[in-house]
C-alpha cells in the first residue's frame, strides 16, 4: 500500500467512531497578531492529549489477528506511546512501549496508566526506536512505527479531510513536523482535493531532520540536540514520508526555541490552550512571521498538550521576564533599622509586588556597614520597570537590573 487520498478516507471511516472531532475555532486574537485569519485545529483535546491517535488507532484496526495476538511494541517520546498504549488497551491487545530516559514524567505515567509495559531506553528517540525493533524481533511482538507506516500516515491524514469540512475557503495549513507523518497524512488529503491550499511545514531549529532529508534528496541522520518540542525530536526523517513531502509540502521552515516557549505561551495566556513544545511550534511560525503567508485563512495545527508541568512553569516565568512582567533589581543601601522600610515604601507606591528579597553583606563590593538586597518584582510592563528604576535614582539608591 502507499497513501493516497483513498487510504486516508478509508482511515477515517475505520477510526472516526473512536476519535474526537477536535474543533477548527477562530482566533480573533491571533488573526490581529499574525496577519492571517488563524483558525485553530485543537487535537491536543484528543482523550490522550495529541492527534496520534489517529495513525495508531488505524494501523491497529488494520492488523491481522496473528500480528494482533503476538501483541505490539512501538517506541515514542510520549504521544505515541499514549496512543497505542490506550487503544491496543481498549481492545485486549498486550503493549509495551520503549521511551527515551528523559522523557517526561507525565508522559511515561500516562502510558503506563494506559496499560502498557514501560521500558525506558536511549538518550533519544533513535536509541528508544532501535532498542523497540530489537524486542520486537527477539520477543516476537508486532513493531508499530509513530510515523513512518502507511496506515499510520494515513490515519494522521483524517485531520485535512476534517479542516476541509469545518473552515470554508480554507487556504494554507501550518504543521509540525518531526519524522513526517502527521504533515505527510494532512498534506496529502489537502492537496488531492484541493491543490491549492498552501502546506507550511514548521521543525525546531535544533532538529531539522525533514529540512536535511529535503536538501539531500534521501532521510539522513543529524546529530541530537535536546529541546522542549521532544514530540518533534526526531533526527532521521522516514523512508516513507520523505517523498510525500517533497510531493505536497510546499515550504518547510524552522523556530528557535524561545519562539516555541513564546507561542505555548501565548496560547496560554490569550487563548486558554495548553500545548506542548511540539504542539506549539506551528503557531510560533505565524507568531514570528516565518512563513510566506499573507492575509490568508489559515489552520494551524495545535497537535499536542502533552507538556510537563516543571517545564511549563518554567516557560511562564521566562516569558514574564521577557514581557516585562518580572524583574531582578539589585539595591544598595545601608544596614540600619528602617532602611528596608524606606525602600519598600518607594517600591509600594509605584505598585509592584515583591516576590522575593535576598541580602548579602560580604559579596558584590559591599562596603562595611552596607548591605545588597536582590529583589524579585512583579511589575506591569517595561515602562514600569523604567519609572522603579528613576524612583531609585531620585531617591539616591545605587541600584542595577539583573538580566
Amino acid at each position: 500500500m502507499s497513501v493516497s487520498l483513498q487510504s486516508v478516507e478509508a482511515a477515517r471511516q475505520r477510526i472516526h467512531a473512536d476519535i474526537y472531532l477536535s474543533p477548527a475555532r477562530h482566533s480573533a486574537g491571533l488573526s490581529e497578531m499574525t496577519g492571517q485569519q488563524v483558525f485553530l485545529k485543537l487535537d491536543n483535546l484528543q482523550r490522550t492529549g495529541a492527534f496520534k491517535e489517529r495513525g495508531a488507532l488505524n494501523k491497529i484496526l488494520t492488523l491481522t489477528p496473528a500480528e494482533r495476538g503476538r501483541g505490539v511494541i512501538a517506541a515514542s517520546a510520549g504521544n505515541h506511546a499514549q496512543a497505542v498504549a490506550y487503544h491496543a488497551g481498549r481492545r485486549g491487545l498486550r503493549a509495551r512501549i520503549v521511551m527515551p530516559l528523559m522523557t517526561p514524567l507525565v508522559k511515561v505515567a500516562a502510558t503506563s496508566g494506559y496499560g502498557a509495559d514501560v521500558v525506558l531506553h536511549g538518550a533519544n528517540y533513535d536509541e528508544a526506536c532501535a532498542e523497540a525493533i530489537r524486542q520486537s524481533e527477539a520477543d516476537g511482538l508486532t513493531f508499530l512505527h509513530p510515523f513512518d507506516d502507511d496506515e499510520v500516515i494515513a490515519g494522521q491524514g483524517t485531520i485535512g479531510l476534517e479542516l476541509l469540512e469545518q473552515i470554508p475557503d480554507l487556504e494554507a495549513v501550518v504543521v509540525p513536523i518531526g519524522g513526517g507523518g502527521l504533515i505527510s497524512g494532512v498534506a496529502c488529503a489537502l492537496k488531492e482535493r484541493h491543490p491549492g491550499i498552501r502546506v507550511i511545514g514548521v521543525q525546531t531549529e535544533r532538529l531539522p531532520s525533514m529540512l536535511r532529508a529535503q536538501e539531500a534528496g534521501h532521510p539522513v541522520t543529524i546529530p541530537a540536540e535536546a529541546t522542549i518540542a521532544d514530540g518533534i525530536a526526531v533526527r532521521r526523517a522516514g523512508e516513507k514520508t520523505v517523498p510525500l513531502v517533497a510531493r505536497y509540502v510546499d515550504e518547510l521552515l524552522t523556530v528557535d526555541e524561545e519562539e516555541i516557549a513564546s507561542a505555548i505561551l501565548v496560547l496560554l495566556e490569550r487563548e486558554k490552550t495548553l500545548a506542548e513544545g511540539a504542539g506549539a511550534a506551528a503557531l510560533a511560525a505565524l507568531l514570528h512571521r516565518k512563513t510566506s503567508l499573507d492575509g490568508r485563512r489559515t489552520a494551524v495545527l495545535v497537535c499536542g498538550g502533552n507538556i510537563d508541568v516543571t517545564l511549563l512553569s518554567r516557560i511562564i516565568e521566562r516569558g514574564l521576564v521577557r514581557d516585562g512582567r518580572r524583574t531582578r533589581v539589585r539595591v544598595h543601601l545601608t544596614d540600619r533599622p528602617g532602611a528596608l522600610h524606606q525602600l519598600t515604601k518607594i517600591i509600594a507606591d509605584l505598585r509592584a509586588n515583591i516576590v522575593q528579597t535576598s541580602h548579602d553583606r560580604a559579596y558584590y563590593g559591599v562596603n562595611l556597614g552596607d548591605t545588597v538586597i536582590d529583589f524579585t518584582l512583579e511589575t506591569r510592563g517595561a515602562h514600569h520597570i523604567r519609572e522603579i528604576g528613576e524612583a531609585l535614582t531620585e531617591a539616591g539608591y545605587r541600584h542595577e537590573r539583573i538580566e
